[in-house]
């Protein structure tokens, strides 16, 4: 009977201990997310190839969309809506994280596109992903578009995967104009 009791106890704390570990990479309200870089065979940014790295989450209030290509209409509203809020550039960012893993369209065609955007929007940081690092590190929904709100200090304000509803859009809103 004790040897039970030991070997319950054993069990439970190691299933615990798995539980917690699989959620240790996840983004979590209110968190600085994990540091993760996207580089070399990875991806890296649109504009040179270089390394992107979420240390640069800082200094403004950063939105993120990370997204499959095959949804890149999904949120296509919430970008226009936020777009005609014209916040102040200097304390506010945007970046476009394309998972190219997720779609089967090829990269090279992407690619291009992606160049024409950056060209169309300088301001924003776009960056390829072509091995789901964000997946695999934050956790983030693949084949999906996923929206992230970040404080001046890293900290995740905001996460919503697939479309965007009026009460997500306001509730953005809201908190990029109460921490900018």
């Amino acid at each position: 009977m004790e040897q039970t009791m030991k070997l319950n106890k054993v069990l439970t704390g190691l299933l615990l201990g798995s539980l917690i570990s699989l959620n240790l990479n996840a983004v979590t309200i209110g968190q600085t997310p994990k540091l993760v870089s996207i580089s070399d065979d990875n991806g890296g940014l649109v504009e040179d190839g270089s390394v992107w790295s979420s240390s640069i989450i800082t200094d403004k209030v950063y939105v993120m969309f990370y997204v499959d290509p095959d949804e890149k209409d999904v949120n296509e509203h919430f970008s226009q809506a936020l777009k005609a809020k014209e916040y102040d550039k200097s304390r506010f960012g945007s970046m476009a994280i394309i998972n190219l893993a997720a779609t089967w369209k090829p990269n090279f065609v992407i690619e291009k596109i992606l160049k024409g955007k950056q060209e169309e929007f300088p301001r924003t940081i776009y960056v390829k992903d072509k091995s789901s690092v964000l997946v695999k590190e934050w956790e983030l929904a693949d084949d999906a578009s996923n929206i992230l709100l970040f404080a001046s200090d890293g900290k995740l304000l905001f996460y919503k995967s697939g479309k965007m509803q009026e009460d997500d859009m306001n509730k953005v809103f809201k908190l990029i104009e109460d921490n900018i």
